[in-house]
């Protein structure tokens, strides 16, 4: 009977070097597993690999040495223990996060539930090539966000509340940028120089900065074969639907102007830059 190795990459199972053996990649959102699932994966490996697992570049696990005969059983064994398989090939992969704000000092949004909710909307989602999502929950980008096919950073936009500042300057020494000065009294905040970290907020020791949460949104980053920075078009998006609208319209225009095998930022290079621009400034304004 003849294997359908596609099928089997499809699902997470990629072919080893040594025939009729596979490294089973497992789905891992935003680079969290729990202890039940770190356990079940150690014992499926202990019985069906060889005893140890990979950790890969994006967060996800793989367990080598699954012979062919018993793929059926790793599925289910894994099942139990709430793990499953991940994906390979022209699909969106695995969604991936650092801590974020909610374990983070330095971080401006919540990177998990972010990536639980983009992996519930597109995980394994068929397209003309692989996509991949990073999500990073400030500026100090431990994800690399613009590494991605879709890069989301964490940010936040302030504004000086007069009221509530006691003119300690701790804010002016916090910021990386030099986008704040103290002149008689008053803090003056340069918005072209702002990069949205919030270091100024955490610093703070007076509550006197308004803040509105939001995102930084890259597209086209691919570091492979090929080395190239995504970019963002929009500075901010504060608003949580539009970011999914935004996210919607490019996985869109990568489905439906992709050739098959093309990255996405060759596709936007192909079809014009100019053109997924706009695509993206309509999203974002009807969202």
């Amino acid at each position: 009977m003849a294997v359908d190795y596609a099928t089997l990459k499809k699902g997470g199972f990629m072919r080893q070097k040594q025939k009729n053996n596979f490294s089973l990649r497992l789905r891992v959102v935003g680079g969290n597993l729990t202890a039940k699932q770190l356990a079940k994966i150690a014992q499926v490996s202990e019985k069906y690999g060889d005893g140890h697992v990979h950790l890969t570049s994006r967060q996800s696990v793989e367990i080598p040495f699954i012979k062919l005969d018993d793929i059926d059983e790793v599925k289910a064994a894994l099942a139990e223990g709430d793990v499953s398989p991940g994906v390979c090939g022209p699909r969106v992969r695995t969604i991936t996060a650092c801590q974020g704000e909610a374990i983070c000092p330095s971080g401006c949004i919540d990177t998990y539930k972010l990536a639980k909710e983009l992996d519930e909307r597109y995980f394994a989602r068929e397209l003309p090539h692989k996509f991949k999502f990073g999500i990073t929950g400030c500026q100090n980008n431990c994800l690399k966000a613009e590494e991605n096919d879709l890069g989301i950073k964490g940010a936040l936009k302030v504004k000086w509340k007069k009221d509530s500042c006691i003119q300690c300057g701790v804010c002016l020494k916090a910021c990386r940028t030099q986008a704040l000065s103290l002149e008689d009294g008053r803090i003056d905040l340069e918005e072209g120089k702002c990069n949205f970290c919030g270091r100024c907020v955490k610093a703070c020791p007076a509550d006197a900065w308004d803040v509105t949460s939001g995102y930084i949104v890259s597209f086209g980053g691919i570091f492979g074969n090929n080395i190239s920075k995504g970019e963002a078009i929009i500075p901010f998006i504060d608003d949580h639907d539009k970011l999914m609208s935004v996210c919607d319209a490019a996985i869109s225009f990568f489905n439906e102007n992709a050739l098959a095998g093309e990255r996405f930022k060759f596709t936007i290079d192909r079809v014009g830059k100019d053109k997924f621009e706009q695509r993206i400034l309509e999203a974002y304004n009807n969202g």
